[in-house]
């Protein structure tokens, strides 16, 4: 079991708007993830709010604008910042994704998928080393939602992510949703992807919404939202990685159509009735 400070227990991403309910009613949420670069500026409320929090609850940081897939090397100003902000709050844990999202000198708004070879395998395991290096701490490798396969790729994204976490020593953020996504998109069954899974360097969960759409053959075609409730199959696949792994700290990603605090809360807790039905199983 991967060491970790966050409990086992439902978090939720914390948004500004639900901060004097989760200070007066937080129910049965145990812990709060936030994005990393919404809190890399110099002070004023945000990072007010957060110190407060901090006091109250385990924090979870999570990124995503490193860019640990892209060719380039890290950008050093934005790592530093990062240093400073989980200096300043101390966060139970860090976590990235396992995609690209810089080119030269250019940002993009957006998490690309990468081939599963040798030399992604190398550039993402010497970016993981940097990063535990510059932080001080071990961090979390989350995997992606999918929507092509690359003629590159030479092992399965299981086999990817256990290859990156044994040669750097990182722990891995399994996200059911993406799984779900991944799975229905590229055809193969999600409940094989997570037996596959190295499902002992799991150190923390992510569930959340996704979209309907097809494609132009007229195939369902899942989109990664974070805009609505999760999906009915993706707790059952939930159900189905905690009975072979455990219970972990499961997280709420709601970012996109942001609902009133009862409604993220009753999401909660939904994840809480599935440790307990894993503690009674168990």
């Amino acid at each position: 079991m991967p060491t970790t400070s966050l409990p086992h227990a439902p978090g939720v991403g914390f948004k500004a708007q639900h901060f004097a309910e989760i200070c007066e009613t937080p129910g049965r949420v145990g812990w709060l993830e936030i994005h990393a670069e919404n809190y890399m500026g110099a002070g004023g409320r945000p990072l007010a709010q957060l110190r407060h929090l901090a006091e109250r609850f385990p924090i979870s940081v999570h990124g995503v604008g490193l860019s640990i897939g892209g060719e380039a090397s890290l950008d050093r100003d934005h790592l530093d910042r990062l240093r400073a902000l989980c200096d300043a709050i101390n966060p139970a844990q860090f976590s990235e994704h396992l995609a690209w999202s810089t080119h030269d000198t250019s940002f993009l708004n957006d998490l690309l998928p990468l081939p599963y070879n040798q030399s992604t395998l190398d550039r993402v395991s010497d970016h993981i080393d940097q990063v535990q290096e510059v932080l001080g701490r071990r961090m979390l490798l989350e995997n992606p939602s999918s929507y092509l396969a690359f003629v590159e790729t030479d092992m399965s994204e299981p086999e990817f992510l256990a290859a990156i976490a044994r040669r750097t020593g990182c722990g891995l953020l399994l996200d059911i949703n993406n799984v779900f996504i991944s799975a229905t998109n590229l055809g193969y069954d999600p409940r094989s992807y997570v037996d596959a899974f190295p499902l002992d360097a799991v150190g923390e969960v992510h569930l959340g919404g996704h979209d309907e759409d097809s494609d132009d053959h007229g195939r369902p075609l899942l989109i990664d939202s974070h805009g609505r409730e999760t999906a009915d199959p993706v707790w059952r696949l939930l159900d189905h990685a905690l009975e072979r792994m455990g219970p972990r700290p499961l997280l709420i990603e709601w970012d996109n159509d942001v609902p009133d605090w009862p409604t993220l809360a009753a999401e909660a807790e939904r994840a809480a009735q599935a440790l307990q039905r894993l503690a009674v199983a168990a």
